[in-house]
């Protein structure tokens, strides 16, 4: 120790310099970085009552108005505590001689740092908080490292956790806070948000580090899963003026959290727009651009004919080259899966990364063998799309299908009409209806996830008359769940093109990507992992999970059983939906938007909006709606569909004896009146 103290003071240190002090001198520094509690002090004394001190005390002298000043001792704190547990027991007396190495107060921190590393392990967070305190002393982040030999990266961490807030320093002395936990907490650069994320957290699994992360960041992208943060790079997004939050405890140099959504978008869609203008070059009628791949966007094209050239001798023995690569990486990530060894994330992570890599690489080169006529391009187009690595796709001749003639359409129309009697037209016709309950399945399913046990007894409603068939072959009952776990996420989307922008579906969406973070990432692994978890981790889960599976989109307004769930859950539609020009307004006559205007607003209001164009009504109408809590008829139906039951049950009978007997007198009276006899109708 004496080597170490004397790398790190001014002055040498030699053996002339230790001296033998009264015990009664000495009492604890506040220097001493080492705060938590000792411990094993008992079996220490027990050792200085049989061996003496072996080892000196270091100590600085404490200002005061004694003669005699005090010495704190900054190193050595539980041999002090051992001496004085002596004393207490009368094994030694207060002029016991203790071997000291006095120092000066500047220098007392230094030594009391080193002398408890180079021992017991420290409390991380005493640890922590000692780096803080050299470092306010205005030593730099790389002399703390040298002093300590440790990486610089090491010495940052520290500093990082010393910006704890102090009641969660003082919970991660007392093992209520674990390191990993306190890792994540300092993504915030504020004690405030520290303690909310802290204190809301009442669940155990909420504690989880993913958990705490996801609450700190909920607002921001993480750079590591987003395809368009590999698309513009950080660095670009930097440039432009963007703020990320940096992951210090990460060694993937892309780690940490991008601040300004909005700013990453705009810089993906111009180099998208860039790309696009010269796919256009080509020849192609249209083109447009997506930040995300929409299959169900795509699918709605029909696609014109191509064909594929020979490629040359070197085009064939690049392309050969490329496939052999993609076959090696994907071999390669076949064998580690058959392998029996203990799961490798990390090693998974890079053979995925790899194998998807070279077969993107393939298939991108393949690609420029594919051709187009010409007078086809002319009435086709492109998208150009970001897919999920970040890397930039194209989906050539593909055609809308608006420009796609029906020469039967006409006539189908025309026989159609004539044979089915005119009827009344429905205020909402059955687009705008999907379009609305697909909004309403949204704040259904959101609102019954977050309650464990109403979705176990829609469930159970849903399986009980299948499983006791006996007791209910007789009875039909219109049902919210699809048992058969078909989710309707992808519908929602489909039919409400507006949905992203949906406070719920935005909700189901953290909600699903929460869980995708927590599951194991191999099926076969799922029901191990499920019988690991506790039961506030399975309830939830399982509560989501048949959230997922409720479809509530009817394409009229009618009862629906997605209504009784919703009347169970008292669900306030008005929290999840608003009348905006692009949900509603759009999607309704001028008359119509006048109408719901004059009885939500005024009358006068209506009137204007009367005298203007369709889509300056709708703007007007939004401006003046959005926030009224209106909803259209649709929403307001909360009318469950009838209970209807063929035959009846012996324990029926009865209860629905006085029914039945008015319906056999009815029947009677209606069969005498039609002129049948008694006999006939018996």
């Amino acid at each position: 120790m004496r080597k170490q103290v004397s790398e790190v003071l001014a002055s040498p240190v030699d053996a002339a310099q230790i001296q033998y002090v009264a015990w009664s001198r000495l009492t604890p520094s506040p220097l001493n970085v080492r705060k938590k509690a000792t411990s094993g002090i008992e079996a220490l004394a027990e050792t200085i009552a049989e061996k003496g001190l072996i080892q000196n005390l270091v100590v600085h002298e404490v200002k005061g108005r004694a003669k005699v000043p005090k010495l704190g001792v900054c190193a050595g704190q539980r041999r002090l505590a051992g001496l004085n547990l002596l004393f207490d027991q009368g094994r030694i007396t207060q002029d016991y001689q203790v071997p000291v190495l006095i120092v000066s107060e500047g220098e007392a921190l230094a030594a009391s740092l080193i002398e408890n590393r180079e021992r017991e392990d420290m409390c991380v967070a005493d640890e922590a908080v000692a780096f803080g305190l050299l470092a306010d002393e205005g030593k730099s982040t790389g002399h703390i490292a040298a002093l300590f030999s440790i990486p610089e990266v090491a010495v940052r961490r520290a500093l990082k956790i010393a910006s704890l807030a102090p009641t969660l320093l003082d919970l991660l002395r007392d093992d209520k806070l674990d390191y990993e936990q306190a890792k994540v907490l300092v993504l915030a650069n504020d004690h405030a948000t520290q303690e909310r994320v802290w204190n809301e957290a009442i669940n155990a699994w909420q504690r989880r580090p993913a958990e705490l992360r996801a609450a700190i960041t909920r607002e921001e992208i993480d750079a590591r899963d987003s395809a368009l943060a590999r698309f513009v790079g950080l660095e670009a997004y930097e440039a432009a003026g963007g703020r990320v939050r940096r992951d210090l405890f990460s060694d993937d140099e892309n780690a940490g959290y991008i601040e300004d959504a909005a700013l990453l978008h705009r810089l993906a869609t111009e180099r998208l727009i860039e790309l696009s203008q010269a796919i256009a070059n080509e020849g192609w009628q249209w083109t447009e651009c997506r930040t995300r791949y929409d299959a169900m966007e795509i699918m709605r094209h029909g696609r014109i004919a191509s064909t594929t050239r020979k490629p040359t001798k070197e085009e064939k023995a690049e392309l050969a080259e490329l496939s052999a690569a993609r076959d090696a990486a994907q071999a390669e990530l076949d064998a580690y899966y058959d392998e029996d060894s203990d799961p490798d994330e990390v090693r998974a992570e890079r053979l995925e990364a790899a194998a998807t890599t070279a077969t993107y690489a393939a298939d991108q080169y393949a690609e420029r063998f594919e051709t187009f006529d010409p007078e086809d391009m002319k009435q086709a187009g492109a998208y150009v799309y970001i897919d999920d690595d970040g890397r930039v796709c194209i989906e050539r001749g593909l055609v809308r299908r608006e420009a796609t003639p029906n020469p039967q359409a006409g006539a189908h129309a025309i026989s159609a009409s004539a044979a089915r009697a005119p009827k009344e037209r429905p205020v909402h016709g059955e687009k705008l209806c999907r379009r609305l309950t697909a909004h309403r399945t949204a704040a259904v399913q959101i609102e019954l996830a977050k309650q464990p046990g109403v979705a176990l007894a829609v469930l159970m409603q849903r399986m009980i008359p299948v499983v006791f068939d006996d007791v209910y072959a007789r009875s039909y009952i219109d049902h919210a769940v699809m048992i058969e776990l078909h989710t309707s996420r992808d519908a929602l989307v489909s039919n409400a093109d507006d949905m992203a922008e949906s406070v719920a579906w935005k909700a189901l969406e953290g909600e699903r990507a929460k869980w995708a973070r927590m599951l194991p990432r191999r099926a076969e692994d799922l029901l191990p992992w499920l019988l690991e978890q506790g039961e506030d981790v399975t309830s939830n889960l399982f509560a989501f999970c048949v959230a997922a599976t409720v479809d509530g989109i009817s394409s009229a307004d009618r009862p629906h059983a997605v209504n009784e769930v919703a009347n169970t859950l008292a669900v306030d539609l008005s929290r999840y939906w608003k009348p905006t020009r692009d949900g509603y307004f759009a999607h309704v006559a001028k008359d119509r938007i006048a109408a719901v205007v004059g009885e939500s607003v005024s009358p006068q209001v209506a009137g204007e909006l009367r005298s203007m164009k369709k889509d300056d009504a709708a703007a007007a109408a939004e401006l003046r709606m959005t926030d009224s809590g209106w909803l259209p008829e649709v929403l307001r139906n909360r009318e469950v569909p009838e209970r209807i039951t063929y035959g009846y049950r012996e324990d029926d009978d009865e209860e629905d004896e006085a029914d039945c007997e008015a319906d056999v007198d009815e029947v009677s009276e209606t069969q005498a009146g039609s002129g049948d006899d008694d006999d006939e109708a018996h």
